[in-house]
Protein backbone atom coordinates (compact mmCIF):
# COMPACT_ATOMS: atom_id res chain seq x y z
CA UNK A 1 0.00 0.00 0.00
CA UNK A 2 1.29 3.37 -1.10
CA UNK A 3 1.06 6.70 1.30
CA UNK A 4 -1.96 9.10 -0.07
CA UNK A 5 -2.75 12.41 1.53
CA UNK A 6 -5.27 15.41 1.72
CA UNK A 7 -4.60 18.71 3.14
CA UNK A 8 -6.95 20.92 4.44
CA UNK A 9 -6.89 24.42 6.00
CA UNK A 10 -9.43 24.55 8.80
CA UNK A 11 -10.38 26.72 12.46
CA UNK A 12 -9.84 25.08 15.75
CA UNK A 13 -13.45 25.44 17.75
CA UNK A 14 -12.75 24.29 21.62
CA UNK A 15 -16.23 23.51 23.09
CA UNK A 16 -17.08 21.44 26.48
CA UNK A 17 -16.67 18.39 24.92
CA UNK A 18 -12.88 19.18 23.49
CA UNK A 19 -11.29 20.83 20.62
CA UNK A 20 -12.23 19.83 16.79
CA UNK A 21 -12.37 21.63 13.68
CA UNK A 22 -14.60 23.38 11.07
CA UNK A 23 -13.87 23.20 7.11
CA UNK A 24 -14.79 23.25 3.70
CA UNK A 25 -13.71 20.12 1.21
CA UNK A 26 -14.93 19.04 -2.02
CA UNK A 27 -17.58 15.96 -1.94
CA UNK A 28 -14.89 14.39 -3.79
CA UNK A 29 -12.16 14.78 -1.26
CA UNK A 30 -14.64 13.56 1.33
CA UNK A 31 -15.85 10.58 -0.35
CA UNK A 32 -11.74 9.54 -0.77
CA UNK A 33 -10.97 9.30 3.29
CA UNK A 34 -14.48 8.16 4.16
CA UNK A 35 -15.96 4.74 4.71
CA UNK A 36 -19.79 4.53 5.10
CA UNK A 37 -20.03 2.88 8.34
CA UNK A 38 -23.57 1.77 9.92
CA UNK A 39 -25.33 0.81 13.10
CA UNK A 40 -25.83 -3.08 11.81
CA UNK A 41 -26.18 -6.47 14.09
CA UNK A 42 -23.83 -9.43 13.19
CA UNK A 43 -24.77 -12.95 15.03
CA UNK A 44 -22.20 -15.34 16.30
CA UNK A 45 -24.32 -17.84 18.14
CA UNK A 46 -26.38 -16.34 20.51
CA UNK A 47 -24.40 -13.20 21.35
CA UNK A 48 -25.31 -10.01 19.22
CA UNK A 49 -22.54 -7.67 18.49
CA UNK A 50 -23.83 -4.21 17.66
CA UNK A 51 -20.85 -1.99 15.60
CA UNK A 52 -20.91 1.57 13.87
CA UNK A 53 -22.55 3.84 14.72
CA UNK A 54 -24.70 5.72 11.33
CA UNK A 55 -27.48 4.06 10.34
CA UNK A 56 -28.15 1.87 7.24
CA UNK A 57 -28.29 4.05 3.76
CA UNK A 58 -31.71 4.52 2.30
CA UNK A 59 -31.28 4.43 -1.19
CA UNK A 60 -34.83 6.19 -1.52
CA UNK A 61 -33.20 9.24 0.33
CA UNK A 62 -30.06 8.93 -1.48
CA UNK A 63 -31.93 9.09 -5.15
CA UNK A 64 -33.98 11.82 -3.72
CA UNK A 65 -30.80 13.83 -2.77
CA UNK A 66 -28.60 12.99 -5.72
CA UNK A 67 -31.84 14.74 -7.89
CA UNK A 68 -31.90 17.68 -5.54
CA UNK A 69 -28.21 17.54 -5.81
CA UNK A 70 -28.30 18.60 -9.57
CA UNK A 71 -30.40 21.48 -9.73
CA UNK A 72 -29.97 25.11 -9.58
CA UNK A 73 -31.54 25.31 -5.75
CA UNK A 74 -28.97 23.01 -4.80
CA UNK A 75 -27.74 23.42 -1.04
CA UNK A 76 -26.17 22.07 2.30
CA UNK A 77 -25.41 24.14 4.58
CA UNK A 78 -25.22 21.22 7.62
CA UNK A 79 -22.06 20.35 8.51
CA UNK A 80 -20.92 16.28 7.53
CA UNK A 81 -19.65 15.37 10.75
CA UNK A 82 -16.41 13.39 10.17
CA UNK A 83 -14.13 11.23 12.80
CA UNK A 84 -10.83 10.61 11.60
CA UNK A 85 -8.36 8.07 13.46
CA UNK A 86 -5.24 9.75 15.22
CA UNK A 87 -2.96 7.67 13.13
CA UNK A 88 -4.04 9.18 9.96
CA UNK A 89 -3.90 12.69 10.98
CA UNK A 90 -1.49 15.65 11.52
CA UNK A 91 -2.66 18.85 12.81
CA UNK A 92 -0.19 21.77 11.96
CA UNK A 93 -0.16 25.63 12.61
CA UNK A 94 -0.48 27.98 9.48
CA UNK A 95 0.82 31.34 9.16
CA UNK A 96 -2.53 32.66 9.21
CA UNK A 97 -3.41 33.52 12.96
CA UNK A 98 -6.42 30.76 14.08
CA UNK A 99 -5.66 28.12 11.02
CA UNK A 100 -4.75 25.07 10.52
CA UNK A 101 -4.16 22.42 8.94
CA UNK A 102 -4.93 18.88 8.49
CA UNK A 103 -2.99 16.41 6.76
CA UNK A 104 -5.23 13.10 6.15
CA UNK A 105 -3.39 10.25 5.17
CA UNK A 106 -2.90 6.69 5.06
CA UNK A 107 -1.26 4.82 7.74
CA UNK A 108 1.79 2.45 7.20
CA UNK A 109 2.38 0.57 10.36
CA UNK A 110 6.55 -0.35 10.43
CA UNK A 111 6.01 -3.76 12.12
CA UNK A 112 2.67 -5.30 11.13
CA UNK A 113 1.22 -4.64 7.67
CA UNK A 114 -2.33 -5.78 9.28
CA UNK A 115 -2.35 -2.46 11.16
CA UNK A 116 -2.24 -0.52 7.67
CA UNK A 117 -5.18 2.07 7.33
CA UNK A 118 -5.78 2.93 3.55
CA UNK A 119 -6.30 6.21 3.11
CA UNK A 120 -10.44 5.87 2.07
CA UNK A 121 -10.48 3.93 5.81
CA UNK A 122 -8.61 6.69 7.53
CA UNK A 123 -12.38 8.86 8.51
CA UNK A 124 -15.86 7.31 9.67
CA UNK A 125 -18.94 9.66 8.96
CA UNK A 126 -20.74 10.51 11.92
CA UNK A 127 -23.48 12.78 10.27
CA UNK A 128 -24.20 13.44 6.92
CA UNK A 129 -24.06 9.88 4.68
CA UNK A 130 -26.86 10.22 2.98
CA UNK A 131 -26.44 13.80 1.85
CA UNK A 132 -22.96 12.47 0.52
CA UNK A 133 -24.64 9.10 -0.83
CA UNK A 134 -26.69 11.16 -2.65
CA UNK A 135 -24.21 13.62 -4.10
CA UNK A 136 -21.92 10.90 -5.06
CA UNK A 137 -24.94 9.20 -7.20
CA UNK A 138 -25.35 12.79 -8.41
CA UNK A 139 -21.85 12.98 -10.01
CA UNK A 140 -21.70 16.47 -8.81
CA UNK A 141 -18.36 15.91 -6.70
CA UNK A 142 -16.66 19.26 -6.91
CA UNK A 143 -19.58 20.57 -4.63
CA UNK A 144 -18.27 22.43 -1.37
CA UNK A 145 -19.47 20.62 1.65
CA UNK A 146 -18.72 22.30 5.24
CA UNK A 147 -17.47 19.90 7.47
CA UNK A 148 -16.51 19.67 10.78
CA UNK A 149 -13.69 17.15 11.88
CA UNK A 150 -13.28 15.36 15.66
CA UNK A 151 -9.48 13.61 15.48
CA UNK A 152 -8.96 10.52 17.64
CA UNK A 153 -12.37 10.04 19.55
CA UNK A 154 -13.16 7.05 20.53
CA UNK A 155 -16.47 5.01 19.94
CA UNK A 156 -18.32 6.30 22.92
CA UNK A 157 -17.76 9.94 22.08
CA UNK A 158 -18.84 9.23 18.50
CA UNK A 159 -21.51 7.71 19.49
CA UNK A 160 -23.02 10.53 22.07
CA UNK A 161 -22.38 12.90 19.03
CA UNK A 162 -24.58 11.41 16.68
CA UNK A 163 -27.16 10.57 19.65
CA UNK A 164 -27.32 14.47 20.71
CA UNK A 165 -27.41 15.70 17.60
CA UNK A 166 -30.35 13.27 15.90
CA UNK A 167 -32.34 12.77 19.27
CA UNK A 168 -34.90 15.44 18.27
CA UNK A 169 -34.66 14.88 14.67
CA UNK A 170 -37.83 12.49 13.53
CA UNK A 171 -35.82 10.99 10.17
CA UNK A 172 -33.84 9.20 12.65
CA UNK A 173 -34.80 5.76 14.47
CA UNK A 174 -35.31 6.20 17.71
CA UNK A 175 -34.57 2.74 18.60
CA UNK A 176 -31.34 3.34 16.93
CA UNK A 177 -30.64 6.52 18.90
CA UNK A 178 -31.20 4.97 22.38
CA UNK A 179 -29.37 2.13 21.46
CA UNK A 180 -26.64 4.28 20.94
CA UNK A 181 -26.22 5.45 24.59
CA UNK A 182 -24.98 2.41 25.45
CA UNK A 183 -21.82 2.83 24.43
CA UNK A 184 -20.93 6.10 26.85
CA UNK A 185 -19.07 5.26 29.33
CA UNK A 186 -21.33 7.49 32.20
CA UNK A 187 -24.28 6.24 33.84
CA UNK A 188 -27.54 8.53 32.77
CA UNK A 189 -31.10 7.58 32.40
CA UNK A 190 -31.06 6.73 28.72
CA UNK A 191 -28.28 4.69 29.72
CA UNK A 192 -30.29 3.01 32.33
CA UNK A 193 -32.97 2.55 30.27
CA UNK A 194 -31.28 0.91 27.54
CA UNK A 195 -29.80 -1.35 29.78
CA UNK A 196 -33.38 -2.38 31.45
CA UNK A 197 -34.73 -2.80 28.08
CA UNK A 198 -31.39 -5.50 27.29
CA UNK A 199 -32.26 -7.72 29.86
CA UNK A 200 -35.67 -7.35 29.87
CA UNK A 201 -35.19 -8.72 26.17
CA UNK A 202 -32.60 -11.25 27.28
CA UNK A 203 -33.39 -12.33 30.74
CA UNK A 204 -34.84 -16.03 30.79
CA UNK A 205 -37.22 -15.15 33.02
CA UNK A 206 -38.34 -11.74 31.71
CA UNK A 207 -42.13 -11.88 30.24
CA UNK A 208 -40.71 -9.43 27.75
CA UNK A 209 -37.75 -12.07 26.23
CA UNK A 210 -37.62 -11.90 22.93
CA UNK A 211 -40.31 -9.37 22.34
CA UNK A 212 -38.39 -6.23 21.96
CA UNK A 213 -37.05 -5.00 18.43
CA UNK A 214 -33.39 -3.51 19.52
CA UNK A 215 -33.05 -1.34 17.13
CA UNK A 216 -36.28 -0.65 16.05
CA UNK A 217 -36.68 -3.47 12.92
CA UNK A 218 -37.29 -6.98 13.39
CA UNK A 219 -34.41 -8.76 14.86
CA UNK A 220 -33.33 -11.71 11.94
CA UNK A 221 -34.08 -15.36 13.15
CA UNK A 222 -36.52 -13.69 15.94
CA UNK A 223 -40.70 -14.03 15.76
CA UNK A 224 -43.39 -12.47 17.92
CA UNK A 225 -41.60 -9.24 18.26
CA UNK A 226 -44.17 -6.49 19.08
CA UNK A 227 -42.49 -3.92 21.33
CA UNK A 228 -39.51 -1.26 19.73
CA UNK A 229 -36.99 -0.47 22.14
CA UNK A 230 -38.12 3.15 21.57
CA UNK A 231 -41.55 2.53 22.88
CA UNK A 232 -39.82 0.69 25.61
CA UNK A 233 -37.99 3.68 27.01
CA UNK A 234 -40.70 5.84 26.14
CA UNK A 235 -42.82 4.00 28.81
CA UNK A 236 -40.10 3.70 31.52
CA UNK A 237 -38.12 7.21 31.27
CA UNK A 238 -40.72 9.29 32.53
CA UNK A 239 -40.42 7.10 35.93
CA UNK A 240 -37.08 8.55 36.19
CA UNK A 241 -36.67 11.81 34.92
CA UNK A 242 -38.50 14.89 33.66
CA UNK A 243 -35.28 16.30 31.90
CA UNK A 244 -33.10 13.36 30.49
CA UNK A 245 -30.45 16.20 28.51
CA UNK A 246 -30.10 17.83 32.15
CA UNK A 247 -29.65 14.96 34.18
CA UNK A 248 -27.30 13.40 31.22
CA UNK A 249 -25.27 16.75 31.65
CA UNK A 250 -25.12 16.35 35.61
CA UNK A 251 -23.43 12.72 35.49
CA UNK A 252 -21.11 13.78 33.09
CA UNK A 253 -20.44 16.70 35.44
CA UNK A 254 -20.52 15.65 38.80
CA UNK A 255 -21.30 11.85 39.01
CA UNK A 256 -24.30 11.76 41.02
CA UNK A 257 -27.86 13.43 41.31
CA UNK A 258 -29.78 14.67 44.48
CA UNK A 259 -32.58 12.69 45.41
CA UNK A 260 -36.22 14.31 44.68
CA UNK A 261 -38.64 14.64 47.38
CA UNK A 262 -42.26 15.18 47.71
CA UNK A 263 -44.35 15.32 44.45
CA UNK A 264 -41.79 14.74 42.63
CA UNK A 265 -40.99 11.40 44.14
CA UNK A 266 -44.03 10.46 43.33
CA UNK A 267 -44.41 11.34 39.97
CA UNK A 268 -40.68 9.60 38.88
CA UNK A 269 -41.37 6.01 40.86
CA UNK A 270 -38.15 5.18 39.86
CA UNK A 271 -36.13 8.07 40.43
CA UNK A 272 -34.66 7.00 43.90
CA UNK A 273 -32.89 3.51 42.18
CA UNK A 274 -31.53 5.82 39.98
CA UNK A 275 -29.56 8.38 41.90
CA UNK A 276 -28.84 5.28 44.60
CA UNK A 277 -27.53 3.51 41.32
CA UNK A 278 -29.60 0.48 41.97
CA UNK A 279 -31.01 0.04 38.41
CA UNK A 280 -31.59 -3.71 39.03
CA UNK A 281 -34.28 -2.88 41.04
CA UNK A 282 -35.94 -0.74 38.35
CA UNK A 283 -35.75 -4.20 36.11
CA UNK A 284 -36.61 -6.10 38.98
CA UNK A 285 -40.20 -4.20 39.39
CA UNK A 286 -40.66 -4.41 35.72
CA UNK A 287 -40.28 -8.30 35.45
CA UNK A 288 -42.91 -8.49 38.24
CA UNK A 289 -45.10 -5.62 37.38
CA UNK A 290 -45.09 -7.69 33.60
CA UNK A 291 -44.79 -11.66 34.89
CA UNK A 292 -48.06 -10.67 36.68
CA UNK A 293 -50.07 -8.88 33.50
CA UNK A 294 -48.64 -12.27 31.42
CA UNK A 295 -50.28 -14.43 34.48
CA UNK A 296 -53.42 -12.77 34.48
CA UNK A 297 -53.97 -12.76 30.52
CA UNK A 298 -51.52 -15.46 29.24
CA UNK A 299 -53.74 -15.97 26.17
CA UNK A 300 -53.36 -12.71 25.19
CA UNK A 301 -50.00 -12.11 26.19
CA UNK A 302 -48.91 -15.25 23.57
CA UNK A 303 -50.87 -13.99 20.84
CA UNK A 304 -48.76 -11.99 18.69
CA UNK A 305 -51.06 -11.88 15.87
CA UNK A 306 -52.82 -8.43 14.42
CA UNK A 307 -56.08 -7.46 16.32
CA UNK A 308 -54.39 -7.99 20.17
CA UNK A 309 -53.29 -5.16 21.84
CA UNK A 310 -52.21 -6.73 24.70
CA UNK A 311 -48.59 -7.00 24.12
CA UNK A 312 -48.42 -4.45 21.57
CA UNK A 313 -47.92 -0.57 21.89
CA UNK A 314 -51.39 0.57 23.31
CA UNK A 315 -50.97 -2.33 25.71
CA UNK A 316 -48.02 -1.68 26.87
CA UNK A 317 -48.14 2.39 27.29
CA UNK A 318 -51.67 1.64 29.12
CA UNK A 319 -49.88 -0.57 31.39
CA UNK A 320 -47.09 1.55 32.22
CA UNK A 321 -49.22 4.73 33.00
CA UNK A 322 -50.61 2.27 35.02
CA UNK A 323 -47.58 0.95 36.88
CA UNK A 324 -47.05 4.71 38.44
CA UNK A 325 -50.23 4.30 40.66
CA UNK A 326 -50.17 0.25 41.16
CA UNK A 327 -46.63 0.78 42.89
CA UNK A 328 -47.28 3.78 44.75
CA UNK A 329 -50.69 1.72 46.50
CA UNK A 330 -47.65 -0.80 47.29
CA UNK A 331 -45.13 0.84 48.74
CA UNK A 332 -44.18 4.41 50.56
CA UNK A 333 -40.44 2.96 50.98
CA UNK A 334 -38.80 2.15 48.03
CA UNK A 335 -38.88 -1.00 47.42
CA UNK A 336 -39.67 -3.45 44.75
CA UNK A 337 -42.93 -4.86 44.71
CA UNK A 338 -43.48 -8.65 43.97
CA UNK A 339 -44.95 -10.36 41.38
CA UNK A 340 -47.70 -11.17 43.83
CA UNK A 341 -48.05 -7.82 44.86
CA UNK A 342 -49.22 -6.99 41.54
CA UNK A 343 -51.27 -9.85 41.04
CA UNK A 344 -53.47 -8.84 43.69
CA UNK A 345 -54.35 -5.71 41.99
CA UNK A 346 -54.45 -6.68 38.87
CA UNK A 347 -57.53 -9.51 40.15
CA UNK A 348 -59.76 -6.47 40.37
CA UNK A 349 -59.32 -5.36 36.83
CA UNK A 350 -62.67 -6.63 34.92
CA UNK A 351 -61.30 -7.67 31.49
CA UNK A 352 -60.97 -11.58 29.81
CA UNK A 353 -58.84 -12.99 27.90
CA UNK A 354 -58.99 -12.39 24.66
CA UNK A 355 -60.57 -8.91 25.38
CA UNK A 356 -57.89 -6.83 24.26
CA UNK A 357 -58.99 -6.12 20.74
CA UNK A 358 -58.52 -2.95 18.54
CA UNK A 359 -62.59 -2.84 18.79
CA UNK A 360 -62.16 -2.21 22.61
CA UNK A 361 -58.74 -0.19 22.76
CA UNK A 362 -58.37 1.32 19.57
CA UNK A 363 -55.15 2.32 17.60
CA UNK A 364 -53.04 5.16 18.91
CA UNK A 365 -53.03 7.03 21.70
CA UNK A 366 -56.41 7.00 22.82
CA UNK A 367 -56.27 3.11 23.06
CA UNK A 368 -53.87 3.20 25.92
CA UNK A 369 -55.60 6.10 27.70
CA UNK A 370 -58.71 4.21 27.45
CA UNK A 371 -56.85 1.06 28.73
CA UNK A 372 -55.57 2.78 31.65
CA UNK A 373 -59.06 4.39 32.55
CA UNK A 374 -60.07 0.95 32.52
CA UNK A 375 -57.41 -0.15 34.82
CA UNK A 376 -57.81 2.94 37.30
CA UNK A 377 -61.89 2.44 37.81
CA UNK A 378 -62.00 -1.05 37.92
CA UNK A 379 -58.92 -1.40 40.96
CA UNK A 380 -60.31 2.24 42.43
CA UNK A 381 -56.37 3.66 42.04
CA UNK A 382 -56.21 7.54 41.04
CA UNK A 383 -53.07 8.45 38.59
Amino acid sequence: MTSESITVKALTVTQPIGEFYVTAMNASDILRVCKFDFRRMQYTGTIVDFLGIQRRVDPGRARQIAAYSRTMDACFPGSVVLAIDERCAHVALTPLDGCVDITISSYLDSEDNHLNIALNESTSIIDGQHRLKGIEESGELEMMIPVTIFIGIDQATEASIFSTVNLAQTKVNKSLVYDLFSLQRRRSPERTCHDTVVSLDRMAESPLRGRIKRLGVATEGRRGETLSQATVVKGLLPYITSDALADRDRGRRFGFWEPVEGPENRRRIFRHFFVAGEDEKILATMVNYFAAIMRKWPESWQNTGDGNILNRTNGYLGFMRFLRPAYLSLTTSNEVPTHGDFAAILEMVDIKDGEFTTARFPPGSSGAKRLFEKLSIDTGLAA
